[in-house]
């Protein structure tokens, strides 16, 4: 796994997922964010060299662990910003999963 940071917070232990979507030359958009359990998310979108658009979704743990994290090589019919908001809701949404099963799990 990679590991980077971020202004401080613990490292991102990136999974193949992203190690295989990752190429800084090509333009991209990125939406991160921090929700109040130290959730990390982070959301790219890109052009691909043929012009599709391409979009990652990354929820990270408080410790930097990946929970999840998804590529998707096209997005049909949507620009970069379409597909990032699509992306954040996305992200936010896994992140909001997680935190119900948790406290299931812990009764609550």
């Amino acid at each position: 796994m990679e590991d980077t940071t971020h202004e401080g917070c613990p490292m991102k232990k990136r999974g193949e997922t992203y190690r295989s979507w990752c190429d800084p030359i090509l333009h991209h958009q990125v939406h991160e964010e921090t929700l109040d359990d130290d959730t990390r998310l982070e959301v790219q979108t890109r052009l691909s060299r043929t012009g599709a658009t391409q979009l990652f979704i990354g929820v990270y743990l408080a410790d930097g662990t990946a929970l999840y994290e998804r590529a998707y090589a096209r997005r049909p019919g949507e620009t970069m910003s379409r597909a990032l908001v699509w992306g954040v809701g996305r992200a936010r949404r896994v992140a909001a999963e997680r935190r119900a099963f948790s406290a299931e799990s812990l009764g609550g």
